[in-house]
């Protein structure tokens, strides 16, 4: 945990705040224990976007309210926060489930955003707005706006095809559930090289779950 401490530059005052921050519900269930991260990820939310928002008022003084929205919603994204999440090294300090850690729970996009928004969350409680302000801002600092503007799924296929002269495929692996909530499972893949798995309420969320999942793996490894 102190590591996380030295990467985020703050070192908590309640460590239990910061481990209920690093664990996944799926470790929860099967370790029969009361505290996750989701309430935190709900709160760390709404701090991230709200310091994000104020950021960029400031920032960008002359761009209107439609610009900064498309900008913000770039840098909230879930590939956005992975990013962040996979630079800070969090993934290899989660607490999963036995399923989640054999399936590449610690390189997944969606489980890594969440955590980060849960330490953020996390930071608040413990320490109020200046200390999460001053971590976010320092992160915001170093983002290259207009490349967080593109399209992922385009981003995706132009960096296969490029290489590969071969677009990606996606597959629908499973839909579970009843009609009103099901949940899909989808993979993207390069022939027979699963480059990404993503789920998600329909099969757009999922197809953009796995999209984004693909794009971290490709800046991490070589297909």
């Amino acid at each position: 945990m102190s590591s996380i401490e030295e990467v985020t530059g703050y070192c908590f005052k309640n460590k239990e705040l910061l481990r209920e921050a690093i664990t996944h519900k799926s470790f929860s269930s099967e370790s029969d224990s009361r505290g996750h991260n989701e309430r935190l990820e709900f709160l760390g939310d709404s701090v991230i976007g709200m310091v994000v928002s104020g950021y960029l008022y400031r920032r960008y003084s002359a761009s209107d309210e439609g610009h900064l929205s498309k900008i913000k919603s770039a840098l909230v994204s879930r590939p956005s926060l992975a990013r962040w999440a996979l630079a800070l090294g969090l993934g290899e300090h989660l607490f999963l489930g036995v399923g989640e850690n054999l399936t590449g729970g610690k390189q997944r996009a969606s489980i890594l955003s969440n955590a980060l928004e849960a330490v953020v969350g996390a930071i608040y409680i413990d320490g109020g707005l200046a200390p999460a302000e001053k971590f976010i801002t320092a992160w915001l600092a170093g983002q290259k706006v207009e490349l967080l503007e593109a399209d992922h799924k385009s981003a995706l296929q132009e960096k296969i095809q490029k290489k590969h002269k071969t677009p990606p495929e996606y597959e629908v692996l499973d839909a579970q559930g009843p009609e009103h909530e099901k949940v899909f499972t989808i993979r993207v893949k390069l022939g027979r090289k699963v480059l990404g798995l993503g789920r998600g309420r329909n099969k757009k969320e999922a197809e953009q779950s796995a999209v984004e999942s693909a794009l971290i793996y490709l800046e991490n490894h070589e297909v």
